[in-house]
């Protein structure tokens, strides 16, 4: 297998190997650790030694023996303080045989909700799930949240010292406090899916892997609560958005913006599915922030042709997006919406703000929306500058090449 092909199997490996190794020793701290040694000697042994047949069973065999070997040198410690000969831990394990606990969709629920223990804030609630179920880097959630990256490595072990002092158990909570824990999962789900959707590095503009787990999680959490209309919109907004999968990437792998997508390599039978989710969704639901972002991808997807799409719609459902959620992000897409409506300069002074908010300020996302609205208002050279400005700022290749491409046009024009 190639590097990147063992880099995706460790992926979708870790939170089931990690599920594996929770649910019997407990000890989420020590359990994550020993995972990631693990994950470390895998991706040294394997591109030279060939994956072993099976890769799970190996990688919970590592992380046990590694998780053995700690508490073994604890125990050691401990005895040796108090003159107490060395025994042997009652808890030392072999793994398992790879057919004799297949993979669960409920270990990875129920890591997601540990990972959601009402024992921590919001932010390290959605940080140590991304790490332990969605396998970003610590670099990549720090990109996510708009923050360095020693800060979340930061927010991320004291996230695990929590767990562990509050004593959580690796099972599905009540029914009370699933619903306390319900937003961040829901709020996991959707940067895992982001992160899958445009991937924030690299050479590759999709991870499907992200994608195709965040929409795995998200139906496992739709079958578990039928009656929530976020986990509905959720769900919805997934499905519309990665149905322009196919058609958000050219022969060369260049980044095609919507407008000039061939609609009819969308997914259909997606888009029928999350219309239809957000639909019967808002009918007997209050709306919340992810049924509002599914109605406003459903208005995109139901449009025929880019010059068919219901703008006044649009920017209607961004207002309603804007009072229930509030932030920059939602702001950058409104002010694209707004410019489609009342002309570019409207979608300009909406952007005006963000130059002052931190989480943005210099974030290649705000440059890249300005540069668009300024093309459209027939501002060549602003737009060129911010197009560059935003190319510099993203360490996407694929967004890079994009940005740098429409810049060059505009050099053209001229």
């Amino acid at each position: 297998m190639t590097d990147r092909a063992v880099e995706d199997l460790l992926r979708a490996l870790a939170p089931q190997v990690l599920g594996v190794l929770v649910r019997r020793h407990g000890q989420f701290y020590a359990c994550e650790d020993a995972v990631q040694e693990a994950l470390l000697a895998a991706a040294t042994q394997w591109p030279a030694q060939g994956v072993p047949d099976h890769p799970r069973s190996w990688l919970v065999t590592v992380a046990t023996r590694r998780l053995t070997d700690e508490w073994r040198s604890e125990r050691a410690r401990r005895d040796r303080e108090v003159a107490v000969a060395v025994r042997e831990p009652a808890y030392a394990a072999v793994a398992p045989a790879a057919d004799e606990e297949p993979p669960s969709g409920d270990d990875t629920l129920k890591l997601l909700f540990l990972c959601c223990h009402t024992a921590l804030t919001v932010s390290a609630q959605v940080a140590l799930t991304l790490r332990a179920v969605g396998g970003l880097s610590t670099a990549e959630i720090a990109r996510a949240y708009l923050v360095p990256e020693a800060t979340m490595s930061q927010r991320i072990r004291r996230a695990k010292q929590r767990i562990e002092a509050a004593g959580a158990r690796f099972a599905m909570p009540s029914a009370a406090d699933r619903d306390a824990r319900l937003g961040a999962v829901l709020h996991v789900l959707y940067l895992i899916f982001n992160e899958g959707y445009t991937a924030s590095s690299g050479a590759e503009l999709h991870r499907a892997e992200l994608t195709g787990e965040a929409i795995r999680l998200a139906r496992e959490l739709r079958r578990l609560l039928p009656d929530d209309g976020e986990v509905a919109g959720l769900l919805a907004l997934m499905l519309l958005t990665d149905a322009h999968r196919g058609a958000r990437t050219g022969p060369g792998g260049e980044l095609v913006p919507l407008a000039e997508q061939d609609r009819g390599r969308w997914d259909r039978a997606g888009i029928e599915e999350g219309v239809a989710l957000v639909t019967e969704a808002l009918t007997w639901s209050a709306p919340g922030p992810y049924q509002v972002q599914a109605a406003i991808a459903a208005v995109h997807a139901e449009a025929p042709a880019a010059a068919d799409t219901d703008w006044p719609q649009i920017v209607a459902l961004y207002r309603v997006l804007a009072r229930l959620a509030p932030n920059p992000m939602v702001t950058l897409n409104q002010a694209a919406a707004v410019a489609m409506v009342d002309g570019p300069r409207a979608g300009l002074a909406l952007l005006a703000p963000l130059d002052a908010d931190e989480r943005t300020a210099g974030h290649h996302r705000l440059a890249a929306v300005r540069a668009h609205l300024l093309e459209l208002a027939g501002d060549r050279d602003a737009a060129r500058a911010a197009y560059l400005a935003a190319a510099r700022a993203t360490i996407s290749l694929p967004e890079r090449h994009y940005l740098e491409v429409r810049a060059a046009r505009l050099t053209g024009d001229r």
